[in-house]
């Protein structure tokens, strides 16, 4: 049925269509995906617009991942293809499809250079190789794939405004405050949109004979979809991190036939500070601030339900915590730490933006201390000179809580985790005071679950064929992930959207 999915809820007629726009292609976002796809597009020499309903670009992620990249050249770095294509198979059960993963190893080194080239160097900034992905044990396989962007090796360099410079330059026209409506489908070919700005009210209509190319981001900030297509979302998560992504490139996509992913994939952190009491249920938040955003949540300290029970092996990658809380009462989780918290963040190596010093988030295990004061502070993280006066300050029974804690000291004084199998290394005792404490819930970054996609970025519709010049890249696309994000291959997600992007925009462009 017509607008069966339609996230713009305001009935619009022909009549209603003020003004006709021509272009060549289309993009329908302006985030990692759809500036490369538009940039792509530009330098085949097709005339191109964006179209973005909020009123900037949104943030171009700054770890990319990548295959074969000139930094990892320069660094001496080999990863193996074929083993990482297959880890990635197999992270999601092989309900993907591989052949898309391959596409992804192929093409990404393209992507990232050409970031580089075109983006970063002109401005006196390069990417970084970060060699140092380790493995120590099966549940903590991890591999080196990310390219930092930075000036001096030190700090990350943000490289949005010089993206937006490089769009300009190559004659893209980008406009702001202007939503996808519908797409229109001419016999079986999407032959532009409809769209509406968000100031005005004012309705327009793009044609676009060479192609429309969906970058909306999914729809983790639409809890009618999340309802629907991945109601636990709304059970584990307490703080949706990406307001813009309402779902409307998948929508518009299912209203002219295509198909999306049958099960849901979604990017999750384990930094949802909660105060004690809150009831997941009823929390979530829509923020594009990381509001109550515990950088420390992602370490493998002692985490607990709200039973005071420990319930799973912390050094997994940061979904997966969550995913344990969400079989344990409440969906939440504790996690507990003494004064020493400092000194271990520097033994256990985490990756991509937990690790403490560049290219992490926390510069220094000072920085990471000053970040958790901050919480201490709002009264989110409570401390307290014994474990039962903690245990009563975060509602957690006493007695449990206090046998668990001393179950941890003596595991850590064997070194080993005889209960759930925790690196040994990573595995610190709860036993200088003030001890601290904070209930935490998950936060979704996006859902990625998206539109089937050829290996043309080509939308398919039900008997798996393409629809003639509609494409998707980033969270729009789907057939590459499945369930949880693998955050051990670091800058999977912004890679996977600027590569598919880049063979969106190059695809489109020579229709």
């Amino acid at each position: 049925m017509k607008n069966q999915w339609n996230v713009d809820h305001n009935k619009f007629t022909q009549a209603d269509i003020k003004k006709v726009i021509d272009t060549d292609v289309l993009v329908v976002g302006a985030g990692n995906a759809g500036m490369m796809a538009a940039a792509a597009a530009a330098e085949k020499h097709a005339k191109v617009m964006i179209v973005e309903k909020e009123a900037s670009i949104n943030l171009l992620r700054l770890g990319l991942g990548g295959v074969g990249t000139n930094a990892q050249k320069r660094a001496g770095l080999t990863i193996n293809k074929y083993d990482l294509v297959e880890y990635l198979a197999a992270f999601a059960q092989h309900n993907v499809d591989e052949g898309l993963i391959y596409h992804w190893a192929n093409h990404s080194a393209e992507a990232v250079n050409w970031v580089e080239d075109n983006i970063l160097k002109p401005h006196g900034a390069h990417l970084r190789s970060e060699p140092d992905a380790m493995v120590t044990s099966s549940a903590y396989e991890g591999f080196p794939t990310e390219n930092d962007p930075t000036i001096d090796d030190q700090t990350f360099a943000s490289y949005g405004d010089w993206f937006q410079e490089k769009i300009a330059e190559l004659g893209v026209d980008l406009k702001f405050n202007t939503a996808l409506v519908d797409l229109v489908k001419t016999d079986d070919m999407v032959t532009g949109a409809v769209v509406k700005n968000v100031q005005t009210g004012e309705y327009l209509q793009i044609t676009a004979p060479k192609g429309v190319i969906l970058c909306t981001g999914g729809y983790s900030a639409n809890k009618d979809l999340l309802k629907q297509w991945n109601p636990l979302a709304l059970k584990k998560n307490v703080y949706n991190d990406s307001p813009r992504n309402n779902g409307a490139g998948i929508t518009s996509a299912l209203n002219v036939g295509a198909i999306k992913d049958e099960e849901p994939a979604e990017c999750i952190f384990d930094r949802g500070l909660v105060p004690v009491g809150t009831k997941t249920d009823e929390m979530y938040v829509q923020t594009a601030t990381y509001q109550d955003w515990l950088w420390l949540g992602s370490h493998p300290l002692l985490k607990v339900n709200l039973r005071g029970e420990r319930f799973a092996n912390e050094s997994v990658p940061y979904q997966f915590i969550v995913n344990a809380a969400s079989k344990q009462p409440g969906y939440q989780y504790a996690m507990i730490w003494d004064d020493n918290y400092g000194e271990y963040a520097k033994q256990f190596h985490t990756l991509g933006c937990a690790r403490v010093g560049f290219p992490g988030y926390m510069a220094s295990a000072e920085k990471l201390e000053a970040d958790t004061q901050q919480y201490v502070d709002k009264g989110l993280v409570v401390k307290a000179d014994t474990i039962e006066e903690l245990a009563k300050k975060l509602h957690l029974p006493v007695d449990a809580l206090k046998k668990t804690v001393a179950r941890n000291n003596e595991l850590v004084k064997a070194n080993i985790d005889k209960d759930f199998g925790k690196e040994a290394y990573r595995l610190t005792p709860i036993d200088k005071k003030p001890y601290y404490g904070c209930i935490l819930g998950g936060r979704i970054l996006c859902t990625s679950d998206g539109l089937r996609v050829n290996k043309k970025m080509e939308v398919m519709n039900a008997a798996y064929d393409p629809i003639k010049h509609l494409y998707a890249a980033g969270n729009d696309s789907g057939g590459f992930f499945f369930g949880s994000y693998p955050d051990r291959v670091p800058g999977l997600a912004a890679s996977h959207a600027q590569t598919f992007g880049r063979l969106a925009g190059q695809q489109a462009a020579e229709n």
